[in-house]
């Protein structure tokens, strides 16, 4: 009876592996997608100041204290502008989104009242 499991885990486990790789395949290239979407909103949608404390709050893993003590600005100041370039980055994403969603189902497909922005 065991042996029977352990056949029938091999097939499933070797199923599962090639459902994997096809899976990953695609999730890389939407990855890209959303990676290239990311930084093109964050050179075009964000203003100088909220680019220049996200690239160094994620870019170069500062916390919220040492990029006031950098910029000359207190730590309040720092965490408003990140989470304001955070929503404004969200916003663009979104809208990037659901423009693509259109794009490949046609527009009929998502009529305008009930997108989300």
């Amino acid at each position: 009876m065991a042996n029977t499991r352990y056949k029938r885990g091999l097939s499933y486990a070797a199923d599962m592996a090639v459902y994997t790789r096809e899976m990953a395949a695609d999730n890389a290239q939407e990855l890209d997608k959303l990676k290239e979407n990311l930084a093109k909103a964050l050179r075009q949608d964000v203003t100088d100041r909220q680019r220049q404390f996200l690239l160094l709050y994620y870019g170069q893993g500062l916390n919220m204290r040492q990029i006031g003590e950098r910029m000359g600005v207190n730590k309040s100041t720092v965490s408003r502008t990140i989470k304001r370039g955070e929503a404004r980055l969200r916003r663009c994403l979104r809208y990037g989104a659901d423009r693509l969603l259109e794009e490949e189902a046609g527009p009929e497909a998502y009529p305008k009242s009930e997108h989300i922005r």
